[in-house]
């Protein structure tokens, strides 16, 4: 399935759109990774533990956004954005979204 930021893909005309579709993962911090952000908080630089966490936060919450575009029968999810919250204290959720289509050859 193909997926992407913007709101077309070259070659192809949008046929019909079939819905948004989401994918959403809450991730918590591990505390090993809160003892180092903490060290790491007195010196400054970046927090790759937790860098790390959010790339994989990512890639799960495409995962899930492309099976629930799935479902829908579409060949291909366009628009897609990503958001973050805290959810509680040492938990963050990565949501992403977008428009599920059908398409045809340009």
């Amino acid at each position: 399935m193909l997926f992407t930021t913007t709101d077309s893909l070259p070659g192809y005309q949008i046929q019909a759109v079939l819905g948004v579709v989401t994918g959403n993962v809450v991730q918590s911090k591990h505390v090993g990774r809160d003892i180092m952000a903490g060290l790491k908080g007195i010196v400054g630089g970046e927090l790759k533990g937790y860098t790390e966490m959010m790339s994989e936060a990512r890639d799960t919450a495409i995962q899930r956004l492309v099976a629930d575009a799935s479902k829908l029968g579409a060949d291909a999810v366009v628009g897609i954005r990503f958001t973050t919250s805290a959810i509680l204290a040492g938990s963050c959720e990565l949501l992403a979204y977008g428009t599920a289509v059908k398409l045809q050859r340009a």
